[in-house]
């Protein structure tokens, strides 16, 4: 199977969600945010074609990273790929982030028509949801960069039918290589 990456595996990131993680980047998203920090990824042909075994590879040569983060583009406009990863990156004992320009309400929507996006969304330990909106830019949230955007518990939110927020400040949470926070 392949999957449309922006870049290579970015290692190291400490911007993307919790710990030292990996960051996967994929290609092509319809938002279009004005002052997206990433237009290159917006076009659905640019970037690469990549088959998602290389990128297993890759992630089990991952030292120092708890996690690994998709981001993009939007990694929901290829769920059945983001999930075959996110699955695999579950397996070696990492934990999965996600940043996507749709609302948490508009992808279990989205996954009535495919099926693949519950899957990936399973998959996801936090979701930063929602479209970044310039007017409601801050530097003083965590993970995020407009105050509409969401950290979301996916397992939590699934279980209990409401979305339910993830506490980034919690300073009790432990931050040890390839622990899975959830």
């Amino acid at each position: 199977m392949l999957i449309r990456l922006a870049s290579e595996l970015q290692k190291d990131s400490i911007v993307d969600g919790e710990g030292i993680r990996a960051v996967i980047w994929t290609q092509g998203c319809p938002h279009h945010c004005p002052s997206c920090h990433n237009p290159m990824t917006h076009d659905y042909n640019g970037g690469y074609l990549v088959d998602v075994e290389e990128l297993k590879k890759e992630i089990n040569s991952l030292d120092d990273e708890v996690g690994v983060t998709f981001s993009g583009g939007d990694p929901f406009e290829q769920p059945e790929a983001c999930y075959e990863l996110a699955k695999y990156i579950h397996s070696v004992k990492l934990n999965v982030w996600c940043y996507t320009g749709y609302t948490y309400e508009q992808l279990l929507k989205k996954s009535n028509e495919n099926p693949h996006v519950m899957n990936f969304l399973k998959e996801i330990d936090i979701l930063v949801d929602g479209r970044f909106v310039e007017k409601l830019k801050s530097f003083e949230i965590k993970f995020r960069g407009s105050k509409n955007q969401r950290v979301i518990d996916v397992k939590k939110s699934l279980n209990s039918g409401n979305v339910v927020l993830y506490d980034v400040d919690n300073k009790d949470k432990k931050n040890k290589k390839r622990e899975v926070y959830i």
